[in-house]
Formats: structure tokens, C-alpha cells, sequence
């Protein structure tokens, strides 16, 4: 089957061409230079540029895989959750699209399409749904953190997630406080190459509590406190580098430790990640030092596939057609707040 399926969730307009497990196009267009000015997603801005880019991403991913829309078989669209005006825009064009074509149409959960994306590799990328075991998933992005246990497919189980702040959140939180651009998370993944992990010690929220939860907002509020009592250290270059490395250090023994725990209690052989924290270089090395240690297999999303993407999207939108999961009828509302059961 060839399938389109758009993500629009926040501030990536994404649309994407699969058949039978083969990503043949992946266009994102993304926003960041737009919001870089406000320092955080405007929903409004936001909305409105999905508006002017949705029709010409969709249209140059229909021309990289090479068909014409009468030749689809299905469409797709997340459904959430997301910024509501955003998520209006790619599902009610996605629906307009298989009213008009007279195709089935799949509203899909973004947080359930980051469990697949560790699952989708190669040049071009194909899901590779012959190595899918039993694994324990980490998801950590801008605005969520959680664990899921993945029984097998289309069949999982939330541990655990963010209490308040999310682990991308802080990344750009604490940035903003030590005046880094935004996004920060990327430029404190740069800096912290060059900084010393141990210069200054910051709290591990919830490291020690035996449930899967994750805090982060303490972190937070002790790096603002950290720069209001030592000014000076932002005039110091390799100070700043230091400070990056050091909440990082933070941020990362946090998501690894807890998840090899979940993994190992859970009794699974195989652990996954995914989401756009994902693309931290010194996330990705300690997941994978602490997976080697405790003899588990790693699947890591790849970094094209880490952030909002149209592509997990519609693999997983496949998977639940062929499954012959019910569909959503063609008027079913978008679900801004669709938590991940």
C-alpha cells in the first residue's frame, strides 16, 4: 500500500510517502528561525506557517516518491497530541484530502509514532519490523519525558513521564538563563563538548525514587539560582561551557539511569529512544555505555527521525491499517491533549 501522512503538530510542518514499510519521501520544513525571535513556539505564527507550507510539502513529497495523489491507497495525520491550532491545519487538510480521494483516513497519536521511529533505518529508510522485540522505550522531547513498556507491536504500557518540566524544556530553560539562543538544547549539546561535566554539582530530581516520573523543574530553578549568585561566570567563556556540561551531565545520568532500571525490572533485553532530546550526543553515548554494562540492545531513532517528522507517522499508520485497527470517521475532532495510554 502507498500511504501520505502530515505532522503538524507543533512547529515542523512535515509530510511523508510510505509503502510497505519503505519511507519513500520525507519533507519537513521547519520553523525555527520564525520562533528564534520570541524565544519559544508562538502557536498563532506557528498555525499560520503550517497554513502557507503544508500544500507545497506535501506536494514536493508526492513528487520525491514519484506518484500522483489518485495513486494512494491511504491518508494520514496526527491527531495529537500538540498545539491545537497547529494540529487543525495537517489533520483537516489530511481528512479533506481522503474525502476528496475517496480513501481510508488514520489519525495517529505522535507520542505512539516515537516508539516506531528507533524502528526505521537504512538508505531509504524501511521499518525494519523483522528485528521488533519486546523493548523498554524512552521518549524525550521539548515537551514530554516518558517511558513506555512495548510488549510487542501496537501493544504498550506508560510507566512513566513528566511531572512538570520536560527534559527538553529545561535544556532550553536553562540556556535561556545563561543567554544561549533558541533552541538551547543544541547549542548546550555544542558547548558541553568542550566543558568539564564535574565543575558544578546540580540536583537529580527523582534519581533515587523507585517510580518512573520524571521532575525537572528543580533543575531548573537551581541553575537560576547558580547564575544569580556567581553573575560573573557568564563573562567566562569556558565557565559557560562548564556550566552547559554540568547541567547536562544532570539531565542525562537522570534519563539513563532510570531507564535501565525500568528495563532491567521490566525484564526486557532491548531498549529504545527516541524524540528530539534524542539527538544529544551525550544522551546517545551514555544510553549506549549503560546498555553495553547491562548487556541490553539499543535502538537509537536516527537523528532525522528524532525530532516531529511525518514519517513515524505514517509506518505506524500502515501498521495500525494493515492490523485492521478501527478507523476515526472522517469528522472526528483533532485531540490537543491525547495522552498516551
Amino acid at each position: 500500500m502507498t500511504l501520505l501522512a502530515l505532522e503538524t503538530s507543533c512547529d515542523e510542518t512535515s509530510a511523508a510517502v510510505c509503502r510497505d514499510g519503505k519511507i519513500l519521501a520525507n519533507v519537513v520544513s521547519s520553523q525555527i528561525k520564525l520562533h528564534a525571535e520570541y524565544g519559544g513556539v508562538v502557536p498563532e505564527l506557528a498555525a499560520r506557517e503550517h497554513l502557507k507550507n503544508f500544500l507545497p510539502v506535501a506536494q514536493s513529497a508526492l513528487r520525491e516518491a514519484g506518484i500522483t495523489a489518485v495513486q494512494l491507497d491511504a491518508i494520514a495525520a496526527t491527531q495529537g497530541p500538540g498545539l491545537p491550532t497547529a494540529l487543525l491545519v495537517g489533520y483537516k487538510a489530511a481528512q479533506a484530502m481522503a474525502f476528496a480521494l475517496q480513501k481510508p483516513f488514520i489519525g495517529i497519536n505522535h507520542h505512539e509514532a516515537h516508539l516506531y521511529s528507533p524502528w526505521i533505518a537504512g538508505t531509504p529508510p524501511v521499518a525494519d519490523f523483522a528485528a521488533f522485540r519486546p523493548n523498554l522505550s524512552l521518549i524525550v522531547s521539548g515537551g514530554h519525558t516518558m517511558l513506555v513498556l512495548v510488549e510487542s507491536e501496537l501493544k504498550h504500557r506508560v510507566l512513566g513521564g513528566t511531572i512538570d518540566d520536560a527534559a527538553g524544556e529545561c535544556f532550553d530553560k536553562t540556556g535561556k538563563l545563561m543567554g544561549l539562543p533558541y533552541p538551547a538544547g543544541p547549542e548546550i549539546d555544542r558547548l558541553a563538548e568542550q566543558g568539564n561535566p564535574a565543575a558544578f554539582d546540580f540536583p537529580r530530581p527523582l534519581l533515587h525514587d523507585r517510580n518512573d516520573d520524571f521532575s525537572f523543574s528543580g533543575l531548573k530553578t537551581s541553575v537560576r539560582y547558580f547564575i544569580r549568585d556567581h553573575p560573573d561566570l557568564l563573562q567566562d567563556a569556558q565557565k559557560i561551557r562548564d556550566l552547559c556540561a554540568s547541567v547536562q551531565a544532570a539531565i542525562v545520568e537522570v534519563l539513563v539511569k532510570k531507564t535501565i532500571r525500568a528495563a532491567k525490572r521490566e525484564g526486557v533485553r532491548c531498549v529504545t529512544a527516541s524524540g528530539g532530546v534524542t539527538c544529544n550526543r551525550a544522551l546517545r553515548r551514555e544510553l549506549e555505555r549503560a546498555c553495553q554494562r547491562h548487556g541490553l540492545t539499543l535502538r537509537l531513532a536516527d537523528k532525522t527521525l528524532c525530532t516531529d517528522n511525518a514519517a513515524m507517522i505514517g509506518i505506524l499508520a500502515e501498521r495500525k491499517f494493515l492490523a485492521n485497527t478501527p478507523l476515526p470517521p472522517l469528522d472526528e475532532e483533532i485531540k490537543p491533549g491525547w495522552a498516551l495510554a
